[in-house]
């Protein structure tokens, strides 16, 4: 019973050690029904369940989406934008919620909110690295595992396109104070993505005062750069400047800044 009340968020082998041990599932479906029936489990996809505080209505009560998303899987990560946002340095707040996971869950809406799992990159799981800049923290009652400032701003720069598009991604970003830089450019080398690596490199560099970023920091991700000029996103291939020390065909937006408004 200790589980019921302490955490937010109930899987349903949450609910098996809650059953007094039982081994029947009638017992264990018999249980998840009175709990629905009395207002205090709302079922939010096969398998997952939220527990609803006492003296709240099923019908009204919002669930805390970070929790959902960071319970879909054992070993679900918030990321991409998620992680930004729950990190609180997002430029704006989506309705779509991105979790890392080896497990394969389909994509589904719960309360207005989009939950989706995607696969953790092959290259790390080839070097066992794919738990490389994952943090721990609890909230109310659920461990949440969620990437780091420092992967994260190497995720949305690899991914822009699941990140919202450049705007987005770079006025998240430089809500973002304080960066480990050698954290950063070995996550970024680790993807082995030479297009990662400059778009990386080139976002540092612009940043060098507000990261105190020296140009001998960045000589690891410059070495890595593609040999050939490659667009900045690869989901977006059009209408890009050649920044020629990266090879990258950088979007007229980004290095205009043209969301700015002119003083």
């Amino acid at each position: 019973m200790a589980t019921f009340y302490t955490s937010a968020i109930l899987t349903t082998d949450d609910l098996e050690r809650s059953t007094e041990h039982s081994k029947h599932v009638r017992a264990r479906e018999s249980r998840v029904r009175y709990y629905q029936e009395a207002g205090r489990l709302l079922p939010i996809r096969r398998g997952l369940y939220a527990v609803v505080p006492e003296n709240s209505e099923p019908s009204t009560f919002r669930v805390d989406p970070f929790l959902i998303a960071a319970s879909l899987a054992p070993d679900a990560v918030l990321a991409y934008h998620t992680a930004l946002e729950f990190h609180g340095k997002t430029y704006s707040s989506f309705h779509e919620f991105h979790t890392l996971s080896r497990h394969t869950v389909r994509p589904f809406r719960f309360q207005s909110q989009r939950f989706r799992i995607l696969k953790f990159p092959q290259t790390l799981l080839r070097q066992h690295e794919e738990t490389f800049g994952i943090q721990e923290t609890q909230r109310e009652g659920v461990t949440v595992r969620v990437t780091s400032f420092e992967r994260t701003l190497v995720d949305v720069l690899h991914r822009p396109d699941i990140a919202g598009g450049w705007e987005e991604v770079w006025r998240s970003l430089e809500s973002i104070e304080f960066v480990d830089v050698e954290q950063v450019i070995r996550y970024a080398s680790l993807l082995q993505n030479g297009r990662t690596c400059a778009a990386v490199g080139f976002y540092l560099e612009q940043h060098r005062e507000t990261l105190m970023i020296e140009d001998a920091m960045l000589e690891p991700l410059r070495k890595r750069r593609p040999k050939v000029p490659q667009y900045f996103d690869r989901s977006a291939r059009k209408g890009g400047k050649l920044v020629s020390g990266w090879n990258l065909l950088v979007p007229p937006v980004v290095l205009e800044r043209s969301w700015e408004e002119p003083t």
